[in-house]
């Protein structure tokens, strides 16, 4: 059970927003900067099964001469999840500071007795992604998982209207694979710091042994500068399971509670 609710729940954290399936705006503005750091829990029912944290270093690494952002997401279990079925999850992305585009990716994976690691490159001239396993083309823009969200945080949404339904292009486990999000207009929730005035989004998911037949995954995010994921909820065959953000440091804008709609 922990490993199937771990998996996918460590991707909504880590990548979680979404790009536009038409043309990408971004703005000249980036919603972060250098030192913020994001925690999270997940919770299955009342008991929190997994913890993650994000940051976001400056780099002293320059990839053609370019400087970059180093990203860093920690995921592990908690709890009586944590002595049934042990994870202890690395990814790390280094980005490009004006472009947010990832130069390099690498992932380490300790979940109960399964290992899995990889170290990818990114041509974006070329349109070719190298990993471990083989090189892999792709067209358009793509990403690794935290690069995505990490990009995704600074798209100019004003025309975004209720029922768009984005797409986001990203390389994971020797695949490039598509996801798609529709945008379900603006809500006030609850989580752990308190009410915020959020964007609401639906990403895609696949039923099957974890997700009900019409199960729907929903992801909250602050209508602010920010832009930062406070909250995530999927109905499973069993249950429910609920992302929250825990704490925040070093945000590029304050934290404003109840935010008021644009």
């Amino acid at each position: 059970m922990a490993k199937k609710l771990w998996i996918p729940f460590i991707f909504i954290i880590a990548f979680h927003q979404f790009a536009a399936g038409q043309e990408l705006t971004k703005k000249n503005i980036l919603a972060f900067k250098d030192g913020e750091q994001l925690s999270y829990r997940l919770k299955y029912g009342i008991f929190t099964g997994a913890e993650a944290n994000l940051r976001i270093e400056e780099s002293g690494i320059k990839f053609d001469g370019k400087p970059s952002y180093h990203i860093i997401v920690d995921g592990r279990t908690a709890g009586s999840f944590d002595i049934f079925f042990k994870v202890r999850n690395r990814y790390e992305s280094f980005i490009d500071r004006t472009t947010t585009l990832p130069y390099y990716y690498t992932e380490n994976r300790r979940e109960g007795k399964y290992r899995r690691s990889d170290k990818v490159t990114f041509d974006h001239d070329e349109k070719k992604v190298t990993a471990l396993s083989g090189t892999y083309p792709f067209k358009g823009m793509i990403f690794d998982l935290p690069s995505a969200y990490y990009f995704a945080r600074n798209l100019d949404l004003s025309k975004t209207k209720v029922g768009d339904i984005f797409t986001l292009q990203y390389f994971s486990e020797n695949k490039v694979e598509t996801l798609g999000i529709t945008y379900c207009g603006k809500e006030n929730v609850n989580c752990a710091l308190g009410t915020f005035n959020c964007l609401k989004f639906s990403p895609t998911i696949v039923p099957g042994r974890i997700f009900k037949k019409n199960s729907k995954l929903y992801l909250w995010i602050t209508n602010d500068g920010n832009r930062i994921p406070v909250k995530a909820q999927v109905e499973i065959l069993v249950g429910t399971v609920t992302l929250e953000i825990t704490g925040t440091k070093g945000l590029k804008y304050p934290l404003n509670l109840e935010n008021k709609n644009d």
